[in-house]
This record gives structure tokens, C-alpha cells and sequence, in this order.
């Protein structure tokens, strides 16, 4: 059954404080297979999860772009809740390889083309929060974001959001796009904290900040105990995981931090929708540093 969990804003939309970020289900060499992608995507939705990230480019392979959004708009078919509750982001602008790697296409006309794809892909004629992926070198910043202002315009998306940028970036998409800016999506976790000065500037212009790879990124969870024992001695001493602490830390950094943890098994999501309920003591908080 669904289960209410307290929430955060992301535009003038309010979401759960923790989403699912859909990418491992359709990375090559991790990949479940659909059954227990779906079975993990309606177990995020029961457990109240309402923020879902994918993006055109999480697709095992270069010629089945969509995969990851095509596999979410299933289980939010398949859902007996309502899928109106539910925010879905996707991306556009990284784009992938035939030798399985990743490159960048920042222009005007890929972003419209990719957006329209995306629309497509996830079944629907306005895309909840789409964010440019990635800036690319060769095209100026601001032509982008002037692409994701006509999108935007045009009423293909209802909020734009912003990835792997960087201050300047962010000051420079806001004045762009204005209100149309909801969010920004870094990385950030114990070991990746170099993010901070973003989320600061998140803070101060009204954005959602949502962390990818919040505990520290496919298969590297592990780490989270070598890197800093005090997640671990927290996690043991209120009895919960030490992926619980990692996450209820990162709320705690500002309140419009969203952290948006991968999943590819049911138990997994369960567990870090979980932190949602676990507040961390000052003196806890600085324990983690």
C-alpha cells in the first residue's frame, strides 16, 4: 500500500525527500532483468517515493536510447496508486557511443529532438522536470539554455532542471530561464563533497538540489564504511543502514537537498526510502563532519 513520506519542493511541485534514481536498471553489465526492474520501481512507489530520475542515455546500448524512461513509463502503468503524484525528471544531452561510452551534443536542435523523443518514450505530452544532462564544451551555455527556455515556452516541459553545473552555470541558467528553473542534479555523497559551493548557490536562488550517486555510485556502497567508520558506528547504534545515515546526512546538509539513490532490487529502495524518517543529532551530524 502506498505510504505518505514527508516532502520537499521542487518548483511548485511537492516530492518526497528521497526518489529513486532509475539509471542502474538499464546499465549493461548490472542490468536486472524487467520483471525485477518493474517489481523495484512499484516498491519505490509504495514506500512513497514520487521523484523518479532516468534520462534518454541510460540504455545499454547506443541504439536503444529511451530504454530506462520506456521501462519507468511501464511501472507507473502497471501502478496502483495514482501516477499523477508522481514527478517524473528525465534528460537529455549526453548521448552514448556505439563502443558503449558517452559523449555530449549541447545544441539547440538535439535538446528539441531529444525532448520530443522523451516525450514519446514515456508516454505522456508534458514532461514533468526535464534537465539539460551535461554541459557540452563546444556549444555556448547560454544557447542551451535558451533551448530548454523554448521547451519550456512551448509547454513540452512544466519545469527545467540542470546537471553538472557549476555556480557560474547555475547563476547563468536562472537568468535564462527564470522561474522555469527548478533544480540542479550533482554529484554528491561522504565521498564526493566537492558539490558544496552548488548546493549553497541552490539554497540562495530557491532550487532543489538533488545528489546523484548519493551513496557513492554502483557497486561502491561499501565504501561507505572504509571512507568514514562514524557512518557505520551511527548506523549500528540506531539499528539501521549505514546507506540510512549517508542519507539522512545529506538531508540534513540544507533543506532543499533531494537525494535520489539508484536501485535495482526491491530491498534496496525500500531501505533508502527508509531515511526519510531517521533524523540525525547535531551531534551525530558532526560525527560525520
Amino acid at each position: 500500500m502506498h505510504n505518505a513520506m514527508r516532502t520537499r519542493a521542487i518548483g511548485n511541485r511537492q516530492v518526497g525527500v528521497v526518489g529513486l534514481g532509475a539509471m542502474p536498471m538499464s546499465v549493461a553489465g548490472h542490468m536486472p532483468d524487467e520483471d525485477q526492474s518493474i517489481r523495484t520501481i512499484l516498491a519505490a512507489l509504495d514506500a512513497g517515493i514520487t521523484l523518479i530520475d532516468t534520462a534518454d542515455a541510460y540504455t545499454p546500448s547506443h541504439d536503444d536510447i529511451g530504454h530506462n524512461e520506456r521501462l519507468v513509463a511501464r511501472a507507473l502503468s502497471l501502478w496502483g496508486g495514482d501516477a499523477g503524484t508522481v514527478l517524473v525528471a528525465t534528460k537529455g544531452g549526453h548521448t552514448r557511443t556505439p563502443d558503449g561510452g558517452w559523449s555530449v551534443n549541447g545544441r539547440p536542435s538535439h535538446l528539441k529532438q531529444a525532448c520530443d523523443r522523451s516525450l514519446k518514450a514515456l508516454g505522456v505530452d508534458s514532461i514533468g522536470l526535464y534537465q539539460h544532462h551535461r554541459p557540452d564544451p563546444g556549444v555556448p551555455y547560454e544557447e542551451t539554455m535558451g533551448a530548454l527556455k523554448e521547451l519550456h515556452d512551448a509547454g513540452k516541459i512544466q519545469m527545467a532542471g540542470i546537471s553538472n553545473a557549476d555556480p557560474a552555470q547555475i547563476r547563468l541558467a536562472h537568468s535564462i530561464l527564470g522561474s522555469a528553473l527548478v533544480s540542479v542534479q550533482n554529484e554528491y555523497s561522504p565521498r564526493f563533497r566537492s558539490s558544496e559551493p552548488e548546493i549553497d548557490v541552490c539554497a540562495e536562488l530557491g532550487l532543489a538540489f538533488l545528489p546523484w550517486s548519493p551513496l557513492g555510485g554502483i557497486g561502491r556502497t561499501g565504501e561507505l564504511s572504509r571512507l568514514n567508520a562514524a557512518f557505520t558506528e551511527i548506523a549500528a547504534a540506531r539499528g539501521v543502514s549505514p546507506q540510512q545515515v549517508c542519507l539522512a546526512w545529506e538531508l540534513a546538509r540544507s533543506p532543499v537537498v533531494i537525494p535520489i539513490p539508484g536501485a535495482s532490487r526491491p530491498e534496496t529502495i525500500i531501505d533508502s526510502a527508509a531515511a526519510a524518517d531517521l533524523e540525525l543529532s547535531e551531534e551525530e551530524l558532526a560525527r560525520l563532519g
